[in-house]
């Protein structure tokens, strides 16, 4: 018998169904741990897990089970974590290097690590057991999840972001998106040095948010505009007040005077709803100097355009588009929805009033997030929007910036602008 092996006698090798193993050995410890009449799972989790190693060595030992040590560790790893915690999901909630956590269904786990997706080796054991890790999750935001309920999006108390849905939404089982909160700060030097920007870029945002320009991020998900919208932030002076709206609080202002805001879904008999119009029409009343909203996606849009064309100056918001240029059609198109009837024209003097810049975010194949168009909003020319792209990024080679105009064209930019020509 080799050293690895734990216990003599004939053995059986379960490794064809490993989760049936898994299985049977969860409900034999929770029955130990009810015989032993110890509050184990209230405990700390060092006592738990010296009690659950001893009950897996036991299990495998009656059972003469060729397993190894390493195997038998592991196992017994999962059930402390899933007696305890996430599941599966513990470990990877523990490593740094994971951005996303994506769960589809039992059997497919995917992560993010540097901006790509890959998928792991770790397994639920069905559908209800990712069911459960989910309403661990949510239990202690008060947050419901079931059938006449099926989708939640809420923000966990770490601050990552958590959405969940289930059938019958969820076709083909339960899913589960985590978004991890970092817990380090990225600096405009961390852009730098990621190339996500180049320092001509950097001096001009530089240059934007000190001047109060109205700067909307634009971009795909996952393409980096909460982390963007944090960097704007840190170029903020100190001496001003914000107010920040978020449906989900992501941003991490590093920043002395804050006032954070969050909208509240309708609880279970569909009251108590509080949108962020509602807070973007209630921050106006708290003298803000500047209102960051965490994205427009919703009748919110008029309310955030009005607040920007009356004297909050240097606000800031994101969307979602694939393009600069389609920032300000979808701005339209989420004006439309409103059920407002505005004329075209009017629409666009509108928006064009109330934003200077678009900062248009992607992601590249290989994983890299960057700038890829910084787009000055002018003006409205013959029913048309007059745009003048400052910076875009060099996609024949995929590396670098290319300065396309040489001067911005509006007037709170282009007097300070010349100064930063190299």
């Amino acid at each position: 018998m080799s050293g690895d092996e734990l216990f003599g006698g004939p053995r059986h090798n379960l490794g064809a169904d490993p989760q049936g193993l898994k299985r049977a050995l969860h409900r034999y410890i929770i029955d130990a741990i009810e015989d032993s009449g110890r509050n184990l799972l209230e405990g700390s989790r060092p006592a738990l897990a010296q009690f659950v190693v001893e009950q897996v060595g036991d299990y495998i030992a009656r059972l003469h089970l060729a397993l190894s040590r390493y195997e038998m560790e592991r196992l017994a790893e999962e059930i402390v974590d899933e007696l305890t915690g996430f599941g599966p999901l513990e470990v990877l909630l523990r490593d740094a290097s994971v951005t996303e956590i994506l769960v589809n269904g039992p059997h497919r786990v995917f992560i993010e690590r540097a901006g790509l997706l890959q998928q792991t080796d770790l397994r639920f054991i069905d559908a209800h057991h990712v069911e459960r890790v989910m309403q661990r999750i949510l239990a202690p935001l008060g947050r419901r999840l079931d059938e006449s309920s099926p989708m939640v999006d809420a923000r966990m108390p770490d601050g990552s972001r958590v959405n969940a849905i289930i059938p019958p939404v969820a076709l083909d089982g339960p899913c589960l998106s985590i978004r991890k909160f970092r817990k380090d700060m990225l600096k405009s030097a961390d852009l730098l040095a990621t190339r996500t920007i180049d320092q001509g870029i950097l001096d001009f945002i530089q240059l934007a948010v000190a001047r109060r320009c109205n700067i909307l991020v634009s971009g795909g998900t996952g393409t980096g505009k909460t982390t963007m919208l944090n960097i704007l932030s840190q170029l903020i002076t100190p001496r001003e007040r914000l107010v920040t709206i978020e449906d989900v609080a992501e941003l991490q202002l590093d920043h002395p005077h804050v006032v954070r805001l969050e909208t509240r879904p309708p609880n279970a008999e569909g009251h108590g709803e509080i949108k962020a119009s509602e807070l973007i029409r209630n921050a106006l009343r708290m003298r803000p100097d500047r209102i960051l909203l965490g994205e427009i996606r919703g009748v919110e849009v008029l309310d955030v355009l009005t607040a920007m064309n009356t004297g909050h100056d240097g606000s800031m918001s994101t969307v979602h588009a694939n393009t600069a240029q389609d920032a300000l059609l979808r701005l339209e198109t989420l004006v439309g929805l409103t059920g407002r009837q505005v004329a075209e024209k009017t629409l666009r003097q509108m928006i064009c009033a109330a934003l200077d810049v678009v900062i248009q975010l992607t992601r590249l194949a290989d994983g890299r997030r960057c700038v890829s168009e910084v787009l000055e909003v002018v003006g409205v020319r013959d029913d048309v929007y007059v745009t003048n792209t400052l910076f875009r990024l060099d996609r024949h080679n995929g590396e670098g910036f290319l300065r396309e105009a040489p001067n911005p064209a509006g007037d709170k930019l282009r007097r300070d602008y010349s100064e930063l020509q190299p």
